[in-house]
Order: C-alpha cells, then sequence, then structure tokens
C-alpha cells in the first residue's frame, strides 16, 4: 500500500509539474485521459461509465446494368467522354458498361451517389467544366 501511495504520489508532482507549463486545453485535455486511464485499470467496465460505440455505413454498392448506367449518366446530361472524366474512367469503360460490361464496385458506389442526389453532382459537373477554344 505504501508503494502505491508512493507512485500516487509522483504522478501527481510530475503532473504538477507538467500542468505548469500548459495552457487550459492542455490541462483538461490531459486530466481528462488521466481519468479515463484511471477508469480503464479500474474494477468497473468500462461500458458502465462511457458510451461504447461502432460506426458503421449502410453503403452497399447497387448492381448497374446497362440501362442503370446510362439513366445515370443521364441525370447528369452528360456525353459519354464527359461521365467518364467526372467518375476518372475512361470512356472505353464507360462504353463497355453501357454494351453490358459490370462496372467496378467503386464505380458503383459513385453512380449510387450520383442518383442519391443528381442536383448536387449535376451542379459539381458544371462547376468543373471548363470550355477550351481551338483553332477551328
Amino acid at each position: 500500500m505504501a508503494d502505491k501511495d508512493k507512485k500516487d504520489r509522483r504522478a501527481a508532482k510530475k503532473t504538477a509539474t507538467l500542468g505548469a507549463r500548459m495552457n487550459s486545453v492542455e490541462r483538461d485535455l490531459v486530466a481528462g485521459l488521466e481519468g479515463f486511464l484511471a477508469d480503464l485499470k479500474g474494477d468497473k467496465p468500462i461500458e458502465k461509465k462511457y458510451t461504447c460505440r461502432r460506426v458503421v455505413l449502410d453503403l452497399v454498392p447497387q448492381p448497374y446494368t446497362v440501362a442503370r448506367v446510362k439513366a445515370t449518366r443521364q441525370l447528369l446530361n452528360a456525353s459519354q467522354g464527359l461521365f467518364a472524366q467526372f467518375l476518372g474512367v475512361s470512356v472505353k469503360a464507360v462504353r463497355a458498361w453501357e454494351q453490358g460490361r459490370t462496372p467496378g464496385e467503386m464505380a458503383c458506389r459513385f453512380m449510387d451517389e450520383i442518383r442519391h442526389n443528381p442536383e448536387y453532382w449535376r451542379s459539381r459537373l458544371q462547376e468543373s467544366i471548363k470550355i477550351r477554344t481551338t483553332g477551328c
């Protein structure tokens, strides 16, 4: 028991010395972490004092058929070329999807987002367009 008291006094002294060099935000943070550490070392189950959560996203990509890929592209009023640039894939990939090839999972997730809020993605596409003049 005497050893525990000695350790506690040393820890308190160390914290006090450290506290003199810290601002109030840092002191609050250190105090909070020390309290959390004490709770972790304590006998009570940690979930009795703290809310423990695991956050997961329910974002399983939908399957994309030829019609669904075309419909998604048309939501943006985009050509195959612009749609490909916007998605970060080749025009060849978009053409293949519109002829029956299955898009990859990442492309499906992006198209899900487009279908979820087409107005937003239409405006993002419009913001990205830069007209280049050529010597026609």
